[in-house]
């Protein structure tokens, strides 16, 4: 289309003349187009060889700003009389002054991708209307139409404008809100913090500092040490050529290198070997080259617990524990929750709720925070601290029936009302389980990880864990199986650990077993029949084919051991089970937690459907 290509060409030529531009050589007009064409500061300081705060000055002087524009919402028919906003550089004069009214700006979560979602949308529209309900006039920044955040009548004032630092500081100082709200929008927003405090721009709830030394995973692990408060052991990476040696000070490999402040573990990897840990380092610089790496010893056959809560002035003052179902490794976005915790000794969620009062108080967290710890052997280690709303929030508020989100946002802005928490006596279990798009990402392999990958989650309740678990998969589209399973379980130890559920497979489930070479050997040993199929790629008797003959509608394969290249085995049989639709489990805990819950309950008709609301209704049982 030669309008579009026409439009696109403007901006190339714009490039092309900012690139042979100095700083004393951009005039008004110059500055003015560049502007109109889209071009960020930074954008235009990067051309231009000019820091991005002397563009911004520059263009100030000669009152080069955004006017704010109303969205037409009925097509030019009638006048457009709504808060539906937007900045722009075309027009000549703003059509929307600011109130004189107490208010505050709240950031949204920007465009959808893995790792922010809709559950951050829910904490951005639950911040506005508490922010509401105190008196406050609130203002959304927000730019994804898919969002509620982004329907005009959820707050008082929309801009639809992208959540960058010279978005958020060209709206603050147009509104002069009494302050920012950073901690409900996830990652995007709370990376702004520091730079938005720098320049003079009023954070509500935690302050800026205490975000970077919660993000900064140098900083981090240096307060846990003061805190003498137990974390993986660590090392601060500053370049590849050292690596080997901190390898060596943690013990040997596996290692997991962890960037800071990116999203959803971008870039966060485990190492099982040289070359692999080498090729980690390089993405991790490429992700996010002006904060440092941290690099920990990878904790295997722990249980990962996490803690969500709202703290005030350092002190927290409404909290609930979640349990992974999954083995420690699998991203918290992509692990299946279970609160409260089903298997985790108490003692150690003791442990892990006096933990989240430590940080919350060595970092004077006002407001929403999420600490992820690891728990074995009766000890708690700390993963990392979030200060901000994590995406279980919204999971949490559902399941206890406190609004974490209503009360961190009150407790930012000075309301102090006394809060009830029962949410280690529930007397019903929440799941939430994840979903995946690995159908739709050709030739991905769909084996889960430290990086996030899930697209979307649901949860659900039930009676008890087993319920509740059911539940959640089958609203996923998992199947309950009538065909028959393939196993393939991974290490010698993880083999064995499935004997009891393999018999219940057999004898309980009456399905018929197909397992790899080594899984069929455990089995026989322990008197369970399976057929014995090959891990090749192709022909008969692989467990590919077996998969094409429909001879099976469950995989559980679980890794066994990694190439040269950091590559786990089985992808074959992962992929093809993905292709052809049928339900796959990758992990051993969450593999076992599935049988027997089918063992319990045989088919969707022994699943009783409540109402969220009933659930709700029950008493906590510490008032029974």
């Amino acid at each position: 289309d030669r309008w579009f290509l026409s439009g696109l060409q403007q901006i190339v030529e714009m490039n092309k003349e900012l690139r042979t531009k100095k700083a004393e050589e951009l005039t008004t007009d110059v500055l003015l187009r560049a502007k109109k064409l889209g071009f960020s500061d930074q954008g235009i300081g990067k051309l231009t060889g000019t820091d991005h705060r002397r563009v911004r000055e520059m263009r100030k002087e000669r009152g080069i700003e955004a006017h704010i524009a109303k969205i037409d919402t009925l097509a030019a028919e009638f006048p457009a009389e709504t808060n539906y906003l937007y900045g722009t550089y075309h027009a000549q004069h703003s059509e929307s002054a600011p109130s004189r009214k107490k208010k505050i700006l709240v950031l949204g979560s920007g465009t959808y991708r893995i790792g922010s979602s809709v559950e951050f949308d829910w904490c951005c529209v639950n911040a506005a209307q508490a922010a509401q309900e105190q008196g406050y006039e609130t203002i959304m920044l927000n730019y994804n139409p898919e969002t509620v955040s982004t329907d005009y009548d959820v707050c008082d004032k929309l801009i639809f404008d992208e959540v960058s630092f010279e978005s958020v500081l060209d709206v603050y100082e147009r509104e002069q809100p009494e302050g920012v709200v950073v901690s409900m929008g996830g990652q995007v927003p709370n990376n702004l913090a520091i730079r938005l405090h720098r320049a003079g721009v009023k954070i509500l709830g935690t302050s800026a500092e205490d975000i970077d030394r919660a993000e900064d995973r140098s900083k981090f692990s240096q307060l846990l040490d003061r805190l003498g408060v137990d974390q993986p052991k660590w090392a601060h990476l500053t370049d590849a050529e050292g690596a080997m040696d901190l390898v060596d000070q943690l013990g040997g490999f596996p290692v997991l290198v962890r960037p800071s402040y990116v999203l959803s573990g971008a870039a966060m990897s485990v190492a099982h070997e040289k070359n692999e840990l080498l090729r980690i380092l390089e993405r991790a610089k490429a992700v996010n080259s002006e904060h440092p790496v941290v690099m920990t010893s990878f904790e295997m056959g722990a249980r990962e617990i996490e803690v969500d809560a709202v703290a005030d002035d350092g002190e927290m003052v409404l909290w609930a524990i979640c349990e992974h179902v999954e083995d420690a490794g699998v991203h918290s976005g992509d692990a299946t929750l279970m609160l409260p915790p089903q298997t985790i000794p108490l003692p150690i969620v003791h442990k892990a709720r006096k933990v989240a009062a430590q940080l919350a108080k060595a970092l004077r967290i006002t407001g929403p925070f999420n600490v992820q710890l690891l728990g074995r052997q009766g000890e708690v280690r700390v993963i990392e601290c979030n200060l901000r709303a994590s995406r279980s929030l919204p999971f949490v508020s559902k399941v206890t029936g406190n609004n974490f989100v209503r009360e961190a946002m009150k407790r930012m802005l000075g309301v102090r009302e006394p809060i009830t928490n029962h949410a280690l006596d529930l007397d019903y279990v929440g799941a939430k389980v994840p979903m995946f798009s690995f159908p739709r990402l050709v030739g991905a392999d769909p084996l889960l990880g430290v990086e996030m990958a899930s697209t979307g989650e649901v949860g659900c309740f039930g009676d008890d864990a087993h319920e509740a678990l059911l539940h959640g998969l089958l609203a996923t589209g998992f199947r309950f199986p009538k065909k028959g399973v393939l196993l393939s379980l991974g290490p010698v130890s993880g083999k064995y650990s499935f004997t009891d559920e393999a018999r219940s497979i057999v004898e309980e489930l009456e399905l018929p077993i197909y397992a790899t070479a080594g899984t069929a050997e455990m089995l026989a040993q322990v008197g369970v029949p399976s057929t014995v199929l090959s891990k090749e790629e192709s022909g008969e008797g692989s467990a590919v084919h077996c998969i094409n003959e429909g001879k099976v509608d469950l995989v559980i394969n679980v890794p066994k051991s990694y190439d040269e290249m950091g590559r786990p085995d089985g992808y074959a049989i992962r992929r093809r089970a993905v292709d052809a639709e049928i339900p796959l489990i990758t992990d051993l805990m969450l593999a076992r937690a599935l049988v027997d819950a089918m063992r319990l309950r045989k088919g969707p008709s022994a699943l009783k459907v409540l109402a969220w609301n009933d659930f709700l209704a029950r008493k906590p049982m510490a008032l029974r």
